[in-house]
């Protein structure tokens, strides 16, 4: 589709993945000679502080071009990454989103947000928007954004009185709350894969369910204590071992994590066990809730293979449509990892063809092409707006004037009788029409087969026969597809279950099953015989199925209901594949492992409250248990 070649060797596979889920700070600290030339060749380096309307100073460097003879736009980056290289005249590898944008000779400001490393006052995770309405003095990223580029303007010259901001991950989430109640020289918000509910979803949560091993892995690094205004954060802990599972399994129940060097030493892990419910803490916290009337035109970018923010760009995505409808807005899903798109190619992932080099033909037709039209007036790069969104399966771009695609009909994919899956709803009747199996906290379902101990990156398409063969997991599958089936949009699981427990999890996933003889997608990739790649997984904790602010058990042995949210897929399950799904109670250690016996805080639970459980799912008349498919007609 893109005129260039899609393959590379299987063999390159992981230094290719390597290069890139290399966070911003990284990217810019990695030594490049010749790289740094070009960027000091080009702008000058002035390291200052920018103070806040509280009196707080915020320490920011901005890069001028050296030929002044016109006048350019301003680029802001603000992140709780550091802004490495610190020093006047120690200059980075990179200076805007993507390379592309770099010979442009804008002018770049990139700023340590308040708290974290050079800059001064406290730091807090996903800040609480204050709204408009906010009491003189009182701030937020809002306001730190706003007062931000109001001295910029002031203080720099050469400038066309126009701003974009840009960051991945958390930079996103400062993007995206920096464009709320926005300073009006401010035209273009790039959002890419931002945080946006830290309980909900992305980084730290699934539904509620804590992301264990992704948070450990952070926290321990990040969230390190300081007394002052440094340029690098000490190391967290070194488990000494690749195997995070055995680890993991190793320490026990939550409670077990401290003290040490995380509690009581980390502030925000210790904050995430004293709210385990949807609570105020958490909803304060929700930034798409004030997603209202965004005045600065959008570019809002994610990745289907993201696995530490997937929820934000969806969450946001939604809310911009429902909140903020005269918002200018485009939305970009492509076949990526978390903010890869800003510097890798990815002709691939995992085992998979994604038809050309799609990153670069994002950055080429979409990224730089949005920034010098809402930025310069210079738009001979294309549209601007809608939703373009990659299809995997077939692997091509397909664009619709929002996401999902109203023209997307619902169906029920049931789950019946000797393990199959259809599109007919259960004939029999009776508690009798049900499948169990015992799930056992002690020797939980692992989320992957890869060996690691913070987060397989690549388990988004990894293959799920592993999982298959155990006796934990439910498996359903469809005939052989006789024709195409397209899902686009939201997916999710209405189970109906009980458990001999008085709480419990419920995974779901999704996979696309290939044929027997299914032949490598790339030169040098693997055969791909019988495959089960993962599309979608979901998980619910049962003690929120009557709504994520409160805890009830379950009767143990009663019959229940709870809905598994999977988010958003757009997947095509080509003729002579199957449609199958997965059903299991733990999935370690992505989500942390549920006693099965209710506690009323569950990050206080011990080891003796954890419990083997027998878990039922119904498949009968009167509880047919389903998947919810968004099925997109040619």
């Amino acid at each position: 589709m893109f005129g260039r070649r899609a393959c590379v060797a299987w063999a390159s596979l992981t230094l290719a993945w390597s290069s890139t889920v290399l966070s911003a700070q990284d990217r810019r600290a990695a030594p490049n000679p010749s790289a740094v030339a070009r960027v000091r060749a080009q702008y000058v380096k002035r390291e200052l502080y920018i103070p806040m309307r509280d009196g707080t100073k915020l320490f920011t460097t901005i890069f001028t071009p050296r030929d002044t003879g016109a006048r350019v736009p301003i680029l802001l980056m603000r992140t709780p990454y550091g802004i490495a290289p610190y020093g006047a005249d120690a200059y980075p590898v990179q200076l805007g989103p993507f390379p592309e944008l770099d010979s442009e000779g804008w002018i770049f400001v990139n700023q340590d947000v308040r708290g974290r490393y050079m800059s001064e006052g406290h730091y807090s995770f996903m800040t609480p928007h204050r709204g408009p309405q906010r009491a003189s003095g009182v701030v937020d990223e809002s306001t730190d954004t706003y007062d931000t580029i109001e001295w910029i303007l002031k203080n720099v010259s050469h400038h066309n009185g126009r701003v974009g901001t840009w960051g991945n991950s958390a930079p996103g989430f400062f993007v995206a709350a920096g464009m709320l109640d926005a300073h009006p020289a401010l035209k273009l918000a790039y959002p890419s894969a931002p945080m946006i509910d830290w309980w909900m979803g992305d980084d730290r949560h699934m539904n509620g369910l804590f992301k264990l091993s992704q948070t450990y892995n952070f926290m321990k690094n990040f969230d390190q204590p300081r007394t002052g205004p440094l340029t690098s954060y000490p190391a967290g802990p070194d488990a000494g071992t690749t195997d995070g599972y055995a680890w993991h399994l190793g320490v026990g129940a939550m409670s077990k994590y401290g003290p040490g060097p995380l509690q009581g030493r980390v502030a925000f892990w210790d904050s995430i066990t004293v709210h385990p419910d949807y609570d105020a803490f958490w909803q304060s916290r929700a930034l798409w809730k004030h997603v209202k009337n965004v005045s600065p035109a959008v570019l809002l970018v994610g990745g289907w293979y993201d696995v530490e923010d997937p929820y934000g760009m969806l969450r946001l995505n939604k809310s911009l449509r429902e909140q903020s409808a005269g918002t200018r807005q485009m939305f970009v899903v492509g076949p990526w990892s978390h903010g890869g798109w800003n510097r890798a190619d990815f002709p691939t992932f995992g085992a998979f063809s994604n038809g050309g080099p799609t990153g670069a033909f994002f950055r080429d037709s979409i990224g730089k092409p949005t920034f010098r039209c809402l930025l310069k007036d210079d738009c001979r790069g294309g549209s601007f707006g809608g939703a373009l969104v990659f299809e995997a399966g077939t692997n091509r771009w397909r664009k619709f004037d929002a996401w999902p695609p109203k023209s997307a009909q619902t169906r029920a994919l049931y789950l019946r009788e000797n393990g199959r899956a259809e599109f007919r709803a259960p004939a029999v009747a009776g508690n009798a029409a049900a499948d169990q199996y015992v799930s056992d906290p002690a020797k939980p379902v692992p989320y992957t087969m890869g060996n690691t101990f913070g987060f397989n990156a690549m388990y988004p398409t990894e293959d799920q026969r592993f999982a298959s063969r155990r006796p934990d997991v439910l498996v359903y599958r469809s005939d052989v597809l006789t024709e195409d089936v397209t899902v686009a949009g939201p997916v999710s699981a209405l189970l109906h279950v009980a458990s001999t427990g008085t709480d419990a999890d419920f995974v779901v996933k999704i996979i696309d099953q290939y044929p027997d003889n299914a032949a490598p997608e790339f030169d040098g990739g693997p055969r791909l015989d019988s495959y089960e790649r993962l599309v979608r997984p979901g998980v619910a904790r049962a003690r929120w199925r009557r709504g994520y602010d409160r805890s009830v058990p379950l009767s143990a042995g009663v019959a229940d209901t709870m809905r598994v949210p999977l988010d958003d897929v757009f997947h095509t399950f080509r003729k002579g594949h199957r449609i199958v799904v997965h059903v299991q109670s733990t999935w370690y250690p992505a989500v942390d492992r549920n006693p099965q016996r209710f506690v009323p805080n569950i990050y206080k639970a011990t080891d003796a409250d954890f419990q083997r459980a027998t878990m039922t799912v119904f498949r009968s008349t009167a509880r047919p248990s389903h998947l919810m498919l968004p099925i997109l007609t040619p």
